[in-house]
């Protein structure tokens, strides 16, 4: 379980968090919505330690991350894999070779395992064959595939997901948003997802947390924000003023 309590994060004296204060259950799938700049991947980033609030605190399966050694942290990132908006794949690197360095960065998996967890992995994205490939030689929304088959690939109790469809078409957002779907259920993993996509989010989300000028205006599941009387949270869900 996430819990995070009364955060503030600023940047050269401007707020980009303001007391933010929420809890993610296991199991869950979250998406992290608002406006550009208005701080969801620098929230996305507390969670998983690469930035320590100005105040506040975050607590993973009731961990204070806040004061943690970095053995300490490292350990708790085992729990967590990232899939970043473009892939963030190591060109120089096979796709094989780009999940092997995770699970050897991340996990205790043997050797001779790590085959097979590859395929697994690759199986699960439906891209079985392209792991003796380079990231150039395949497309942008495959990419982002194996970004999530590399994120699988460690056994995570959670997946943070940064702007997973942006500048796809609409038929490979739906194969990605169907996937992270089926990784949420096969996996059993708690899923964070920061998007603009309404389309993702009713596909892939059960709770919705939305923010706007750095503070939390919208905390609920996600039908329920389809149904919110405020006038903000209607133009931007449904482009009603």
């Amino acid at each position: 379980m996430i819990k995070v309590r009364e955060i503030n994060k600023s940047f050269s004296g401007k707020n980009i968090l303001n007391n933010i204060s929420f809890d993610i259950s296991n199991g869950d799938s979250v998406a992290i919505i608002g406006q550009s700049g208005t701080g969801k991947s620098v929230l996305l980033k507390h969670l998983n330690g690469l930035l320590i609030p100005d105040s506040g605190n975050i607590s993973i399966d009731n961990i204070l991350l806040n004061n943690v050694s970095y053995n300490e942290l490292q350990s708790i990132r085992k729990k967590m894999a990232m899939v970043f908006q473009f892939g963030a794949l190591f060109d120089s690197m096979t796709i094989e070779d780009n999940i092997i360095l995770a699970i050897k960065s991340l996990t205790t998996l043997s050797d001779k395992n790590i085959p097979n967890r590859i395929d697994k992995s690759l199986d699960l994205v439906e891209l079985n064959d392209v792991k003796d490939l380079m990231p150039s030689e395949i497309s942008g929304g495959m990419k982002k595939r194996v970004g999530i088959a590399r994120a699988i690939a460690i056994n995570p109790e959670y997946i943070l997901y940064d702007e997973p469809t942006t500048g796809l078409d609409p038929i490979t957002t739906d194969r990605i948003n169907q996937l992270i779907k089926k990784v949420s259920e096969k996996k059993k993993v708690t899923s964070i997802v920061v998007t603009h996509d309404m389309k993702t989010l009713k596909f892939v989300s059960n709770k919705v947390i939305m923010l706007h000028e750095g503070n939390i205006i919208f905390n609920d599941k996600t039908e329920m924000l389809f149904k919110s009387n405020d006038k903000f949270i209607q133009y931007f869900v449904k482009g009603e003023k």
